[in-house]
């Protein structure tokens, strides 16, 4: 199959390859305290929200707040994902590895530009929580943002999806990646506005204006996919509901390179259907309901088209739902261990999830999926991850918080840690304590610009 023919997904499980094996070790729990900053009353205001099915919920499962002891769980799961993107980044240039042992060791000099994105806001999150020094978490900062900037290999400001952390060149033949390019401008542009910093702020706006949105439209109405140099643009675009909306909300802000606004009403808002409930869906793994919301809040707000935060909620209940339907052929899976979304397998890397069903599903438990969606259902998602860790102890729960992935039936237990699963559970978990992460990215004046040029609204408080 040609390469200019691969959906992104389809590349994602071909590029697994970054996924050489170690043999699984078993760890004794690592030995946290309590934050230096804890905060768990300083959350964000919420009102209900409207609309949830009547026949899904009985109250908006948003609005639970954690008791003292799961917030300091989460307080615990934060902290050994932030351990991963600070030990597994290159000391010289910031780069974080795509994936590495949750064990530890030494890096494997293959970096993903979109970990590196979830790393920048984690390292946020680190300083205000206190977890390192302030001065190097600055320094690695200006580092990163550095090295991006003058040695990572571009195409008309877009990264390619996977590099050298240590030279900054394009490795295993990967392509151009508007949505990596666009999660590691969500990380740059935290710290932007997290530190009270004029370099910081400088190099992140030097790689907004850098990129230029209209290029990667390629005479289209929406994103390709990518483009590799070999062949050029990718026949795939980004024409449907899924993780990229943050893509084109900063598009339409950019100040060097701006993206028309009515570009948001060119992608397809698919309607699925599950147990008579209809909502957004998507043909992707449960991230796809995740990753734009990790940094825009669209909790409370609508455009013409529907309620995205609401929209997740009941993605995500579905998701549960459909989980525990499949519990008759894999009898894991209960109200305490469900979610699946694209992982480590016991073959490799799996695009898998659902509902309808994608990929060879086998029982497997992915952590990040429960952890990813914090915010839309806290209360079952923290069971999830407070069974995991109980249940399977040692198996599953490493130097750098959960294995990416393990299957209570077959006794398999990924042995690594993936930046992007990390990142999704630590800034999730973080949002859903404190929205610190939504706070702080919404302090760029781009972003409730955008929102307002796609259309958005408050919604009405009934």
């Amino acid at each position: 199959m040609s390469r200019n023919s691969l959906s992104r997904r389809e590349w994602l499980k071909q590029a697994s390859l970054l996924g050489a094996t170690a043999p699984l070790v078993f760890a004794s729990y690592p030995a946290f305290g309590q934050s230096l900053v804890q905060e768990p009353d300083r959350l964000l205001p919420r009102d209900p929200t409207p609309g949830l099915p009547a026949r899904l919920f009985s109250f908006d499962p948003s609005l639970y707040r954690f008791t003292a002891d799961e917030d300091l769980f989460l307080d615990e799961v934060e902290q050994a994902c932030f351990l991963y993107f600070w030990e597994q980044a290159n000391a010289k240039t910031g780069q974080i590895e795509d994936r590495g042992s949750a064990d530890g060791g030494t890096p494997r000099n293959a970096s993903s530009v979109a970990a590196t994105g979830f790393g920048l806001t984690a390292l946020c999150v680190a300083a205000r929580r206190g977890w390192e020094e302030d001065a190097a978490v600055r320094d690695r900062v200006r580092a990163t943002l550095s090295f991006a900037l003058k040695n990572i290999q571009h195409q008309h400001g877009f990264l390619y999806h996977f590099i050298s952390g240590e030279t900054g060149q394009r490795i295993l033949n990967s392509e151009v990646s508007p949505i990596d390019t666009c999660l590691f401008l969500c990380g740059a542009l935290t710290c932007r506005a997290y530190f009270d910093d004029k370099e910081i702020k400088d190099l992140a706006t030097e790689f907004y204006e850098r990129i230029e949105w209209p290029w990667i439209l390629h005479g289209g109405q929406t994103f390709s996919m990518g483009w590799i140099p070999e062949q050029g643009f990718l026949k795939s675009r980004w024409d449907t509901y899924s993780e990229m909306m943050m893509m084109y909300l900063l598009g339409f802000t950019s100040r060097t390179h701006t993206l028309a606004p009515a570009v948001w009403n060119e992608w397809q808002r698919p309607r699925f259907e599950f147990d008579q409930v209809p909502y957004i869906g998507a043909h992707a793994p449960l991230f796809a309901h995740q990753y734009s919301h990790a940094w825009f809040n669209f909790r409370g707000l609508h455009d013409k088209f529907a309620d995205y935060f609401a929209n997740s909620i009941v993605a995500t209940k579905i998701h549960k739902m459909w989980c525990l339907e499949l519990a008759g052929r894999f009898p894991d899976y209960s109200e305490d261990l469900w979610g699946i979304s694209a992982s480590d397998s016991e073959h490799g890397y799996a695009v898998w999830g659902g509902p309808p069903a994608m990929g060879r599903i086998d029982g497997s438990i992915v952590p990040c999926a429960s952890g990813g969606s914090l915010v839309f259902m806290p209360k079952e998602c923290i069971r999830v991850l407070q069974n995991i860790r109980e249940k399977f102890g040692k198996r599953t729960w490493k130097k750098y918080g959960f294995v990416d992935a393990f299957n209570p039936l077959t006794g398999w237990a990924s042995s690594d840690v993936l930046g992007i699963d990390a990142g999704i559970t630590l800034l999730m978990a973080e949002n859903a304590r404190t929205g610190f992460v939504w706070e702080q990215f919404s302090k760029n004046p781009e972003v409730a610009k955008a929102l307002e040029l796609a259309g958005f609204s408050a919604n009405t408080k009934s």
